[in-house]
């Protein structure tokens, strides 16, 4: 079978898919399946559970490519926010009865791979330091956000604040970690 890799060729698939075509399924599985398995292990990180998270979206796939839209955005980028949301759900339902805080030193450690390079320590030794010259609020947002999936709506129950706070808090400290980064790099 032919390599499926352009984002036309995914839109593609998904209007097979839509129509039942279970050839264009498995070549949507064949094409995107190991860049949504990525995605789901970043935040799953036990390999078995991202296999059961990853047959969970393509089953979402076959129900639901109907909903997509190509004026919505790029057919990989919704197959994408399906595997995350999928992935977080699978946390989520897991630890349903622990909310934790979030802790510095572990969430870097789940962004560490074992196949990283020492450049990769390094990247996250600047992280680290960045982030600590966010004020405490705002880099708990960040961390919860963007490491533990959180949602807006989340962080804005979380942290007492309205929603647009919340983002206000994000783009600022987004556009504070990519200067403070550009300065180390």
């Amino acid at each position: 079978m032919a390599s499926v890799s352009g984002d036309d060729e995914f839109a593609r698939l998904l209007g097979a898919v839509a129509s039942g075509d279970q050839a264009a399924l498995r070549a949507l599985y064949d094409g995107a399946g190991p860049k949504l398995f990525g995605v789901i292990l970043r935040i799953q990180r036990d390999r078995r559970a991202a296999e059961d998270v990853l047959q969970e979206v393509f089953l979402a796939v076959w129900q639901s490519a109907g909903g997509y839209r190509p004026e919505g955005g790029r057919a990989l980028s919704w197959l994408c926010a399906i595997a995350r949301n999928r992935a977080i759900d699978s946390v989520r339902r897991r630890d349903a009865t622990q909310a934790p805080a979030p802790d510095e030193e572990d969430w870097l450690e789940r962004l560490a791979d074992p196949s990283d390079g020492e450049r990769s320590f390094l990247d996250r030794d600047a992280l680290s330091a960045c982030l600590a010259r966010l004020e405490p609020r705002q880099r708990d947002c960040v961390v919860l956000a963007y490491c533990e999936g959180y949602s807006r709506e989340e962080l804005a129950q979380r942290f007492g604040s309205p929603v647009n706070t919340v983002k206000t808090w994000l783009h600022r400290s987004l556009a504070a970690l990519k200067d403070c980064l550009g300065a180390i790099a």
